[in-house]
C-alpha cells in the first residue's frame, strides 16, 4: 500500500505538536470515496482536538481536517455518487490534513459552478454547522431578528450570508471596527463592537433577538437570554469561554424561551447525510448562482500547519483560513 504525506498530532498541545509524517493511503469501505486532497479547511474543532479536548469519534481518523476538496480516486462498494474523477467538497470524520482521505460518499457534494478548489474546501463544516444549526434546529424566519457571536468567523461569515438571503434582519458582535465593517459588508443590518457596546441594550432597542447563535458561552450565555425577545431561542455550537455557567432559569420560563445546540463530529453518518441533501437543495443553488461565497482570510502549506493554527488561534483572521495540500 502506497503511503502519503499529512500532518499528525504529536501529542496534546499548541500549534507546535502538528508535525510531518507518513500514513498509508486509505482505501474506502462500502458507502466510502477516497479523495485526493487539493485543500482542507483549518477549523476551531482541530485545534480543540489538537489540545487533547476534542477526541475523533470511534473509527475516525486520528489525524485533524474535517473538511476538504479534491477528486474521487476510489469509491467503495454501493456508491452511485460521486464517481472516480468527480471534483467534491465533502464532510470529514477527520484526516483531512492529508493527501488522502476516505468519507462517506454520502457528505459530498459538488464543487459550485465557477467556484475555485480553494473556496470549495471551505464550505462544508461551515455550511453544515449553519445551516443544521440556525435553519434545521434554530428555525430561523424571514422577518426574525437574528444575533450571530463571532461574526467575522467562517462560521459567522456564513451564516451573515444565508440569515440576510432567506430574509431575517442580521446582527453581529465582532471585537474590532474592521471586523464589524466586514459583517455589515456581508449584510448584517449592525455590527457591535463587543469591546465599546453592550449587545444586550443594542438588541433590546431592536426589540430583542428572535434567534441567537452563539460560539463563545461563559458569561455570554445569561447575557443572551437577557437578549432574546419572547418565545426567543438560543443555539450553543461552541464554548470559546466554557460552558459552566449560573443563569436564572425564571426567565427562560417567562419569555417561553427555547435553549438548544449541537455538535457536528458526533452525529450520526445518516443525520450528516440529510442535512447535505438539504444544502444540495437548498443552498447549492445560490453558490452556483454567485449569491453567497466564501469569506477567505489566508492559505498556508500541509507543512505550515502549526502556523494556519497559530493564525485562527489569534483571532485576527477574518474568514477561513485553508492548507493546500495537492
Amino acid at each position: 500500500m502506497a503511503d502519503m504525506r499529512a500532518i499528525e498530532i504529536t501529542e496534546a498541545g499548541g500549534p507546535e505538536v502538528l508535525k510531518p509524517c507518513t500514513r498509508p493511503v486509505p482505501e474506502p469501505k462500502a458507502g466510502q470515496v477516497v479523495l485526493k486532497v487539493a485543500y482542507a479547511g483549518v477549523n476551531r474543532p482541530d485545534a480543540l482536538q489538537r489540545a487533547g479536548s476534542y477526541a475523533p469519534p470511534p473509527g475516525a481518523s486520528d489525524l485533524p481536517g474535517l473538511e476538504a476538496s479534491g477528486e474521487v480516486v476510489a469509491v467503495g462498494a454501493g456508491v452511485d455518487w460521486p464517481a472516480v474523477g468527480d471534483k467534491v467538497c465533502a464532510l470529514l470524520p477527520g484526516g483531512g490534513y492529508a493527501e488522502y482521505v476516505a468519507t462517506p460518499a454520502a457528505h459530498c457534494l459538488p464543487v459550485p459552478e465557477g467556484m475555485g478548489m480553494k473556496e470549495a474546501a471551505c464550505l462544508p463544516e461551515t455550511f453544515y454547522t449553519v445551516w443544521s444549526n440556525v435553519f434545521m434546529r434554530g428555525g430561523l424566519q424571514a422577518g426574525e431578528r437574528f444575533l450571530i457571536h463571532g461574526g467575522s468567523s467562517g462560521i459567522g461569515t456564513t451564516a451573515i450570508q444565508l440569515a440576510k438571503h432567506f430574509g431575517a434582519r442580521v446582527f453581529a458582535t465582532a471585537g474590532s471596527a474592521e471586523k464589524c465593517a466586514a459583517c455589515e459588508a456581508l449584510g448584517a443590518e449592525r455590527a457591535i463592537n463587543y469591546r465599546d457596546e453592550d449587545f444586550v441594550k443594542v438588541m433590546k432597542d431592536e426589540g430583542g433577538a428572535n434567534l441567537i447563535l452563539d460560539m463563545v458561552g461563559g458569561d455570554y450565555i445569561p447575557r443572551n437570554v437577557k437578549t432574546l425577545a419572547e418565545d426567543g431561542r438560543l443555539v450553543q455550537i461552541a464554548f470559546l469561554q466554557g460552558p459552566q455557567v449560573e443563569l436564572n432559569f425564571a426567565m427562560v420560563m417567562v419569555k417561553r424561551l427555547t435553549i438548544t445546540g449541537s455538535t457536528l463530529r458526533p452525529q450520526s453518518d445518516l443525520a450528516k447525510a440529510r442535512i447535505a441533501d438539504e444544502l444540495k437543495a437548498k443552498v447549492w443553488p445560490l453558490l452556483d448562482a454567485g449569491k453567497i461565497a466564501p469569506v477567505m482570510d489566508s492559505e498556508f502549506a500541509l507543512d505550515d500547519a502549526a502556523q494556519a493554527h497559530a493564525r485562527m488561534e489569534s483571532s485576527g483572521h477574518i474568514g477561513k483560513i485553508v492548507l493546500k495540500v495537492c
